[in-house]
């Protein structure tokens, strides 16, 4: 049985429900339901529960049969969540990149890369480099400023940080 089957929590259930319709009623081809389906493996079953392993495992198969720019971005997206989670967060940077290429529009992806950035800076304020953690705050700006852009009311706390460190233009 699908792991979406066999999750007990309602929202999950409700969406498995609403996808399965749409997948019998919108024409797509095999190989785009396949994708959606190890996509919603991937991202409400496994990942949600915290088996980053299986998650990855479907993100790749949906990532082999999805041809959809669009829908790959969401894929890549989501597998740099997974690595952000596991502290691997030079491969989560490399997938954010990757996500932006297809979809430039993804201020998740960007506000994500700009966390990264921050606590970056963070670990070489502690190690006593200021220069480099100037880099990393600065590069975190950047970020931030592009995800703002896409999304004015999001990221207050970010906003709040550009302006108390005059990085906000």
């Amino acid at each position: 049985m699908p792991r979406s089957r066999i999750n007990g929590n309602f929202i999950d259930k409700t969406f498995s429900i609403v996808a399965n319709i749409l997948l019998r009623i919108i024409p797509t081809t095999s190989g785009e339901k396949e994708a959606f389906s190890y996509y919603r493996d991937g991202a409400m079953s496994a990942q949600s529960e915290g088996n980053y392993a299986e998650a990855l495992q479907n993100y790749y198969e949906a990532m082999r049969l999805e041809i959809d720019p669009y829908d790959r971005s969401y894929i890549l997206y989501n597998i740099g969540l997974i690595h952000t989670s596991n502290g691997e967060h030079t491969k989560a940077l490399e997938y954010y990149f990757r996500a932006l290429e297809r979809n430039p529009f993804l201020p998740q992806a960007l506000n994500n890369m700009a966390v990264i950035c921050h606590y970056r800076g963070e670990q070489a304020v502690r190690q006593g480099d200021s220069e480099i953690a100037e880099a990393w705050f600065n590069q975190a700006a950047e970020y931030w400023k592009q995800a703002i852009a896409l999304t004015p009311g999001n990221y207050i706390q970010a906003q709040n940080w550009l302006k108390i460190t005059g990085r906000f233009e």
